[in-house]
């Protein structure tokens, strides 16, 4: 209402100003006007103000869509204001060239020409009159002494000189009025100068009496010869040039009213213009606020909704108004959008949740599987592996770097390059062959699997699948062996027992009968029964090596078991030098003490006989026996020499039944130490000592472990034991 008012107001006082309406634009009612614009003008400027103060505070409050609502106010004002100053401008111009253009001082100055134009033209016809009443006046002196004697004929060349004259009227008058003779029709008219109008024409002014609102000129002209007589004479002036000053005089005069109200039109007009362009500016920022909360409300609540929708808010709803037209069709859309986001983040989350599962399930399953599970890309890069490749990797890598993710398989396992390279070129899904990896004087076997994607190129990505079978194929050997062993000492213990008690009793029986080569007979028989003893000792190992007794786990110390096999083998090998090094606290765990010492003691001795065996003599023989715990709970147990050590080529091979290094040796002695160690569930490694030359023996097992009675427990712990063995040599390879 105050716009329409407003603009209502503005244009009724462009109409009184104009004097289009019958309201006379009196300097009151203008003055009324302009008091009425600028209540209307202060009115909106207040409302404006209003609202832009609010819309100022949703900006600083950082209400959703302000900067958008401020920008188009600012738009709106901006295209409003431009035209009002512009058309304000070009108007007050207008105007003022309209009221004062360049030719107006010519206009001036030939109205003002105009005034003396007409003035001249008054005083030329004065001139005029004047001139030809002073030629009467002289002819009149001249036949003075014809008005005393011929009257008559006087009175003609009078009305003759009036008549050439073009008087319209003319006679001969005394001072006081009196007509002495006329020189035109007795019913001319001669009108009574004053008195002042007969000095003139003694003095001889030049001075014409106006008649007839100028349409008359009348002059006196004093006669000579005739005593206190003035010639009067009258002549009509053409109407135009009678009217031509009077209009003169008007105009002059409408112009310099004109020139006085001028400025003040250019005022009232300038304060026009400037109170419309004000208002309409005002109403037009109005109109345009009003109209961007209109456009901006939808798009603030679209805004807000999407902020929402932004911090995971996929529920939210826009209200729409039908009447907002193409954004009502708009929140509708983001509606319907909103709706689809939510159920489609509720399948994805529900895929989301599945995959975890799958995912976790997948980590379970290959986490539990004892065997290198490796993820590689199409270039060779690793992606992904599971626990046991990881710590495989600890192992096999120079580097020792325990962050795999990016880096070349065969840069760490150069091995497996060929393998890589014929699954690459092999049309297959899966390839299978078998590799021995040697690290660190360690020789293990694996099963090697390359699946690969299907796809029609040939760079694919890879799951490299390595399984230890080491002691899967030494157990095969060493089952085998003891099968062996078992029916070698079946068949082969049964004849001995006759054989040997065979020449025992020919010794007695037919020795003292035998009187020649006495001494090759005894010595024949005693070579039968000495064999048949080694043949017996031979077959007990290996009876031995095929049934050895179940360990029988039971709490004691570690501690006091290795510093008593360590002080037997010290004094019997007082050449050597035998270190212990233990802890001084007891190490109470669960073992078989005689199957343990036995295994010590094996491994003690075979370090004595490496020191002896050795190529070449050595200066200081020592041997170092360590007890230790580890930091994952494991025993570790080192046996350190000086002597030859292992051979570098298939030492694994050494843990088999009958594979020995020694002429003596029987090979069953580290098989036998690494059946003890397994019961133990643990294991046994063949190292390079640390100093370079010699052996180095490490045997590890659980401190915490459950009692194993039975041969089957003892036979469901096996892989379990190669599993913590493999466990325990990563940690130790980190570590």
């Amino acid at each position: 209402m105050a716009v329409v008012l407003a603009v209502t107001s503005a244009i009724v006082t462009v109409l009184v100003v104009a004097g289009y309406t019958p309201i006379s634009p009196s300097t009151q009612v203008v003055l009324s006007l302009f008091a009425l614009d600028g209540f209307f003008i202060l009115l909106l400027a207040c409302l404006l103000g209003i609202e832009l103060w609010l819309l100022f505070a949703a900006r600083r409050a950082r209400a959703a869509g302000s900067r958008l609502h401020i920008r188009m106010v600012a738009l709106f004002a901006g295209i409003a204001a431009v035209p009002a100053i512009l058309i304000a401008a070009v108007g007050s111009i207008t105007l003022e060239r309209t009221l004062n253009p360049s030719f107006m001082k010519d206009v001036g100055t030939f109205i003002n020409n105009t005034g003396r134009v007409a003035q001249i033209t008054s005083q030329s016809y004065c001139q005029v009159l004047l001139r030809d009443t002073a030629l009467a006046a002289s002819d009149l002196d001249r036949i003075q002494s014809l008005f005393a004697d011929e009257r008559a004929l006087f009175r003609l060349y009078f009305t003759n000189r009036a008549r050439i004259m073009e008087f319209t009227s003319a006679a001969m008058i005394k001072a006081d009025g009196t007509i002495v003779e006329r020189g035109t029709p007795p019913g001319s008219r001669v009108i009574k100068p004053e008195p002042g109008d007969y000095e003139d024409a003694r003095k001889n002014e030049k001075a014409c009496i106006v008649l007839d609102e100028g349409r008359t000129l009348a002059v006196l002209r004093s006669l000579q010869n005739f005593p206190d007589t003035f010639v009067y004479a009258e002549r009509g002036i053409e109407p135009f040039v009678a009217e031509f000053p009077r209009q003169t005089n008007r105009l002059i005069s409408y112009y310099r009213s004109f020139e006085a109200l001028r400025s003040n039109i250019m005022i009232a007009f300038a304060t026009t213009f400037a109170l419309i362009a004000v208002t309409m500016l005002l109403a037009a920022a109005w109109l345009g606020l009003s109209f961007a909360n209109r456009l901006v409300q939808p798009i603030r609540r679209l805004i807000a909704a999407t902020d929402q929708v932004s911090s995971g808010n996929l529920y939210v709803q826009v209200p729409v108004n039908r009447a907002e037209g193409d954004l009502a069709h708009l929140g509708e859309t983001f509606n319907n959008m909103t709706s689809e986001l939510r159920l489609q983040q509720n399948r994805l989350v529900n895929a989301s949740r599945i995959n975890d599962e799958r995912r976790l399930f997948t980590e379970a399953v290959l986490s539990g599987v004892p065997a290198a599970v490796i993820g590689t890309s199409a270039n060779g890069e690793i992606n992904v592996l599971n626990q046991y490749a990881q710590d495989m990797l600890a192992e096999f890598d120079a580097d020792g770097q325990a962050g795999f993710i990016g880096k070349q398989l065969i840069d760490i396992v150069p091995e497996l390059g060929d393998i890589l390279s014929e699954a690459s070129r092999a049309h297959i899904r899966v390839f299978q062959s078998q590799i021995t990896l040697s690290r660190k004087g360690r020789d293990r076997m694996f099963v090697v699997r390359v699946t690969s994607e299907l796809s029609s190129t040939s760079r694919r990505n890879q799951v490299v699948t390595l399984d230890d079978i080491t002691d899967l194929v030494t157990a095969q050997r060493t089952s085998a062996w003891a099968d062996v062993a078992r029916r070698i000492a079946h068949e082969i213990k049964n004849p001995l027992t006759p054989i040997q008690l065979s020449a025992e009793r020919l010794k007695r029986k037919y020795g003292r009968l035998i009187t020649t080569d006495r001494e090759v007979f005894d010595q024949c028989t005693d070579t039968i029964v000495r064999q048949v003893d080694d043949i017996k000792r031979m077959v007990d190992e290996f009876s031995s090596f095929a049934r050895m007794p179940k360990a029988t786990l039971a709490e004691d110390d570690l501690r006091e078991c290795v510093r008593q096999v360590v002080f037997l083998m010290r004094v019997g090998n007082p050449e050597i030098t035998i270190e212990d090094d233990l802890p001084d606290d007891p190490v109470m765990t669960r073992f078989d003490r005689r199957l343990l010492s036995q295994a010590l003691t094996n491994l003690i001795k075979n370090a004595t006989e490496g020191i002896k065996g050795a190529e070449e003599s050595i200066e200081h023989p020592q041997i170092d026996v360590s007890l230790e715990i580890s930091h994952d709970g494991m025993l570790l147990i080192d046996i350190i020499d000086n002597g030859r050590g292992f051979p570098k080529e298939n030492r694994h091979r050494l843990l088999e039944p009958y594979v020995t290094t020694r002429d003596e040796g029987t090979g069953l002695g580290l098989p036998i130490v690494a059946k003890i160690l397994e019961d133990h569930g643990g294991g046994i490694e063949l190292r390079d000592s640390p100093e370079g030359q010699g052996a180095w023996v490490r045997l590890y097992f659980p401190r915490e472990r459950e009692s194993v009675d039975t041969e089957a427990a003892v036979d469901a712990t096996k892989p379990s034991a190669s599993e913590i063995g493999g466990e325990y040599k990563t940690a130790r390879t980190a570590e």
